[in-house]
């Protein structure tokens, strides 16, 4: 069954699932700018043109669906919206799901029907498993049926047709075809736009689908693209052609294209596979090159003839293929945009190039040919500058790599890419010194037979073996010449396949930082200009990588600096469980702002707190880490959150002008299950209800600190017992292109059950969202993100009485501690505890004024609370031998764990901790934050 046949079938089955009054499958490959009818059903008239293409970008449930990755929902909005099709009746909308493709959040296309219960679960499951379906046949399917007639003898090679070439661009919609791809397509070129909606009209409906199919998986892996589809013509009737090419786009993954050669092969059929040609030394290969030179297509045969390993698409052509780098290269090129020119070039190894240059609408093409083995050498004085230009070019390239190079690793990798080839070497392997020992960086052979080195320290080696390592500059033409010099390492050349060797010493400032090794799998004899230029290629190598090691440095100071500044591990705790992830910018050699912090609070409370100082850098990720201490400070004091913010801003607004910071604290309270949020300029946290809904709450709009003026607007809200709350910062959610609100959609749609499996622990859920929101993790900004998931004290946990403000309160004090705590079976905590209880509540009748509240709380400690109506603040005070007052608070700091205060609505409340001798409430994990 070919694509068209399982789009149809499949959208058949949605329309019947769903009752629908009729459906549409759209297809688009990776980030084009247009999703295309690929095939649809009881969509006539001029519903049919209005869904022939939707931009990405658009409100169109089709398009949403895609952006979002998930179902979405447009209702009719105009009666012209109702009509689309033929008896649909008001208040029917479209209902869309993406069609999936395996491990990516970036859909292939969209399955969309008509239909008025959008909003069913079981609707969304049974569309969902449709596309799913659908996708799964897609990546099955064979291309079309071959027209009649269209077969010819099995020796038929369509490589001898007439070649064109045509270029995709989906991120603007543009198609480019040359002068020879127009002839043989048969389209006029007065007549055709350029447009890809255009295109698609002319290719026969039921080879779209799998055009467009095979177009996003070659985008996707940057893989060879090749399809063979009919071309609708209204004088001819039908041409079937054959298209190869090759997908490319910008260094950020925009702009996906694709750009190759096309051949009519109506009469004709494939040609053989490579394997089985005979070679031919007079092939050709075809490159073609934007405005600026940089390729952007290259069949197999260019490949073959340049690189092998097709890594130069996307690349600037002299620096791609040093061959073409031809002092007459530029100027044919200009006169090529007239019309076609053609020159021979030589390369510095003697072979001899045919270039045929014809102009495209948006480049050039360049039909290469090899007639080293037809034409014979002409002037040797141009084959010496060809050579010479050629290496020039290569040395600049390697200088170009070096300077780019990042670490010790990139360092060795670039030596492998372009000092093997430009020597013609087999493998170099790259050392560094590092306090007196030696480490292997590169090394692209078996590094068995040199792991005996790594580590070791240098002078403990044997003088042979040191020479080896230390880089002493020596040329060695033969394994028996090599064994004679480092008769330690006799059984190095049999092990690595060597027969010829460069050392090479790699010397910064006067300092010897490691040594490099070129090696040969022939025998070889280095000539003069060889050793020279060995010579000076191991400074430039040098420099890179002491460079590299001050990066290297630079980052470990980076990283230890972000880890001193962020919480080491989450505390354990009865309220929540919590999670945490923080993820550099870029490489991660600079300090970030953003911060999150799990705070204990009094009586079981917990204070979430997650902020990003804006900017990077060493002062940044310094303002990161005062605003931290100086928020648990405070929030250790019982600041109200108001006041906390109020002291926070002020130490943002002290800094200078320079300096701003967003900020998001939630503080919960297990007994009441009640939220407090205050938030300055941060963005809201996202909530997981257990019944799988999932919303972001209605906070009050705060400017950020360092700009806002006091008062903080407050907000509270109710959490059920094991919601999930997730804190972020915007660079988790402004990733890859998308607004905030894009952004924060997604996440909360990767919150939801259909995301999260039952067996799924917080660690894991951080893992797989940084993953999913952060695919390459290199952003731009930091971000931060912090999960915690609720629960609330049991009710049995918890014991309050009232008492009257009179003298016998203490005693009725003393007999509520002993009886809850007898029946909690804490006996060892009753003795402590009536002590504790009578002195609060003694020190309530004697200072102070009731009413007053005795409350007990079991969870991770027992906590004893004694809340009255003054708003006067105990203090310990040291107590002369004379006086009968001012001990009552050093005994109870003597005989608890901790103590302390805090303002309530109706005057104040001072409460105490004691250590359990075990956690009823069970073990409590804490997860290290990454």
């Amino acid at each position: 069954m070919n694509a068209y046949d399982t789009l149809r079938l499949g959208l058949n089955r949605a329309v019947a699932v769903a009752q629908a009054m009729g459906g549409m499958v759209h297809l688009g490959p990776l980030r084009s700018s247009g999703l295309y009818l690929a095939v649809e059903t009881n969509v006539d008239g001029p519903g049919s043109q209005r869904w022939e293409e939707i931009d990405r970008r658009s409100p169109e449930a089709p398009a949403y669906a895609v952006r979002i990755n998930a179902p979405a929902w447009t209702a009719p909005t105009s009666p012209e919206s109702a009509a689309c099709l033929p008896g649909v009746p008001s208040g029917a909308g479209l209902l869309s799901v993406p069609v999936p493709v395996p491990a990516s959040d970036e859909p292939l296309g969209v399955l969309s029907v008509f239909t008025r219960t959008p909003e069913a679960p079981a609707l969304h499951l049974q569309l969902t498993s449709v596309a799913s379906w659908i996708a799964d046949c897609l990546r099955e399917s064979p291309g079309h049926p071959r027209p009649e007639g269209a077969e010819c003898p099995a020796d038929y090679d369509t490589t001898e047709l007439p070649v064109g070439f045509w270029g995709w661009d989906f991120g603007t919609g543009k198609v480019i075809w040359d002068d020879a791809a127009l002839g043989i397509l048969g389209i006029d070129a007065k007549g055709f736009d350029g447009q890809i909606r255009t295109w698609r009209r002319l290719v026969h409906p039921q080879d779209l689908p799998q055009m467009l199919a095979r177009a996003d998986e070659a985008i996707r892996a940057h893989t060879p693209y090749q399809a063979e589809f009919r071309i609708r013509q209204p004088d001819t009737g039908m041409r079937l052609v054959e298209v190869r090419g090759q997908a490319s786009s910008a260094d950020d993954g925009s702009r996906p294209r694709l750009a190759g050669i096309v051949r009519d092969i109506t009469t004709g059929h494939l040609a053989k596979e490579p394997a089985e040609q005979a070679p031919s030394p007079d092939r050709s290969g075809l490159l073609a090159v934007d405005r600026s030179w940089r390729i952007i297509f290259a069949d197999p045969e260019a490949e073959r003839l340049f690189a092998p390993s097709g890594r130069f698409l996307g690349q600037v052509l002299w620096e791609a293929v040093p061959a073409l780098c031809s002092p007459g290269m530029e100027e044919a090129g200009r006169q090529a945009e007239g019309g076609p020119t053609e020159l021979d070039v030589r390369t510095y190894t003697g072979r001899r190039l045919h270039v045929r240059l014809a102009p495209l609408p948006d480049g050039l093409t360049l039909c290469i040919t090899d007639i080293s083995s037809t034409r014979h050498p002409q002037a040797d004085e141009a084959s010496d500058e060809g050579a010479a230009v050629e290496r020039t070019a290569r040395i600049v390239e390697l200088t170009r790599a070096l300077a780019g190079a990042v670490t010790g690793h990139d360092v060795a990798d670039v030596m492998t890419t372009h000092m093997v080839p430009l020597f013609g070497a087999k493998d170099v392997s790259v050392w560094t010194h590092e306090n007196g020992r030696a480490f292997l960086m590169g090394s692209a052979s078996p590094k068995e037979s040199l792991r005996r080195f790594e580590g070791a320290r240098i002078a403990e080696l044997p003088t042979s073996s040191q020479a080896f390592i230390e880089g002493t500059l020596d040329f060695i033409s033969s394994a028996a010449e090599f064994i004679g010099r480092f008769p330690a390492l006799a059984d190095l050349p049999a092990a690595s396949g060597a027969q010829a060797w460069a050392i090479l010493p790699l010397i910064a400032s006067g300092r010897t930082v490691g040594a490099s090794c070129l090696i040969y799998e022939h025998p070889h004899v280095f000539s003069h200009e060889e050793r020279t230029l060995f010579t000076a290629m191991s400074g430039m190598v040098a420099q890179a990588l002491e460079r590299a090691r001050l990066y290297d440095a630079e980052h470990r100071r980076a990283q230890e600096l972000q880890r001193g500044l962020l919480p080491r591990r989450l505390p354990a705790l009865t309220a929540v469980t919590a999670c945490a992830r923080y993820q550099p910018a870029g490489d991660g050699t600079c300090a970030g702002g953003d911060w999150y912090d799990v705070i204990p609070l009094s009586a079981e409370q917990v204070a979430l707190v997650i902020g990003d100082v804006m900017g990077h850098g060493v002062s940044e990720a310094v303002t990161m880490g005062r605003l931290r201490t100086a928020g648990r400070t405070l929030a250790d004091l019982e600041q109200p959150l108001d006041e906390l913010f109020f002291h926070l801003n002020e130490i943002v607004s002290g800094l200078g002008d320079g300096f701003y910071a967003t900020c998001l604290c939630i503080v919960y309270d297990p007994v009441s299950r009640m939220c407090q949020a205050i938030t300055a300029g941060h963005p809201p946290p996202v909530i997981l209800r257990p019944d799988g809904t999932s919303y972001f709450p209605d906070l009050p709009v705060n400017p950020p600190l360092g700009a806002a003026t006091p008062p903080f607007d407050t907000a509270e809200f109710s959490l059920p017992d094991g919601a999930i709350l997730a804190l972020y910062t915007d660079g988790l959610v402004e990733s890859g292109g998308l607004d905030i609100a894009e952004g924060m959609g997604r996440l909360a749609c990767h919150l939801r059950p259909a995301h999260v499996q039952a067996t799924e622990t917080l660690d894991d859920l951080c893992d797989r969202l940084i993953t999913t929101l952060l695919p390459d993790q290199r952003s731009r900004d930091d971000s931060a993100l912090l999960v915690a998931r609720t629960q609330a004290l049991a009710p049995e946990n918890i014991s309050c009485l009232q008492l009257q403000d009179d003298p016998t309160a203490a005693g009725q004090a003393r007999a509520h501690v002993r009886a809850q705590l007898a029946a909690w079976n804490l006996d060892e905590l009753i003795m402590t505890t009536e002590l504790v209880a009578s002195e609060l509540v003694g020190n309530v009748v004697r200072h102070a004024r009731g009413p007053i509240t005795l409350r007990l709380l079991r969870g991770r400690t027992l906590v004893c609370e004694v809340a009255d109506a003054s708003p006067a603040m105990p203090r310990i005070r040291r107590a002369a031998d004379t006086d009968e007052n001012g001990r009552g608070l050093q005994l109870i700091s003597a005989v608890t764990s901790r103590w302390g205060a805090r303002y309530s609505g109706s005057g104040k409340c001072i409460w105490t901790e004691q250590p359990l001798s075990a956690d009823p409430l069970g073990e409590r994990i804490s997860y290290e934050s990454v």
